[in-house]
């Protein structure tokens, strides 16, 4: 099966909102290859770019693929602005898999220089603007996506399913990173704490990761990209009908619930 083959697969599940019951075909053996089904995948899917998710690679994963963390595209279908106090509905594959992230996400403010595939933190920072709290929907078709490591990931959206964006941290440049803290609840049972700090080198790092990246694959960041930076308090699986809440310490409460998916378009094969 070629590489398109494997991203009609998922696009197709994605489209129809109908769970995999296993990966189509082999999964590639390296971050090259996965990245070469996403970007097939990105082309057949019928929205354009609002940004990218990133995410960890974690060891024993880590030592093979030299790289900890990975990236994945975030569509603008799937970017709802989420107000504090107000219960945000997403869509979950019933049958796959579902859950949220408490994130920490930058709109990039100007246009990544083309060509360039290096980054440090600090240029990094020059070219982020507003950072705001929100929650990451992660969501595959495939069910077991995470168990089946950071390469089968890569190959489906980096398992995203969307992005819920919150309200602006203000004076964030002037924030220590220890101040910015935050709790995850799903049915009212804390599920998960942490922070800024939880996120590798701290939120401008992944930034930086997802400029170089990106640059690699000849998909340089653009000015109004939006950057999730990682899961802030863990990944917490969710099932259709169960309510969220990410309370960012001082900032905001977001609140979610989510339901299930519906096919975004008919297909006939």
């Amino acid at each position: 099966m070629s590489r398109r083959e494997i991203a009609e697969q998922f696009v197709r599940a994605r489209l129809r909102a109908k769970a995999l019951r296993a990966f189509p075909n082999a999964i590639p053996d390296s971050l090259d290859d996965a990245y070469a089904i996403q970007d097939c995948a990105i082309e057949l899917w019928p929205n354009p770019l609002a940004g990218w998710k990133v995410g960890r690679i974690a060891p024993p994963w880590l030592n093979h693929l030299q790289e900890d963390r990975l990236v994945g595209p975030i569509f603008k279908h799937g970017v709802h602005h989420i107000r504090p106090g107000a219960i945000v509905e997403f869509p979950v594959f019933e049958g796959g898999f579902a859950a949220v992230e408490a994130e920490f996400i930058f709109r990039m403010t100007a246009d990544a220089q083309p060509g360039k595939t290096t980054w440090t933190v600090d240029e990094a920072a020059q070219l982020a603007g507003a950072l705001h709290v929100g929650i990451e929907t992660a969501g595959s078709p495939l069910a077991p996506i995470n168990d089946l490591g950071p390469l089968a990931v890569v190959c489906d959206f980096g398992n995203n399913a969307g992005l819920l964006l919150g309200p602006e941290v203000r004076n964030w440049r002037e924030r220590q990173l220890d101040s910015l803290t935050c709790e995850t609840l799903i049915e009212d049972l804390a599920v998960g704490h942490g922070g800024a700090l939880s996120v590798p080198g701290g939120p401008l790092a992944a930034l930086a990761f997802a400029l170089q990246r990106c640059a690699v694959r000849g998909r340089p960041l653009a000015s109004g990209d939006l950057i999730s930076t990682g899961a802030a308090t863990g990944i917490h699986a969710i099932r259709s009908g169960q309510h969220a809440c990410v309370r960012f310490d001082g900032i905001a409460e977001l609140r979610c619930r989510a339901v299930p998916a519906a096919a975004l378009c008919s297909t006939s094969s």
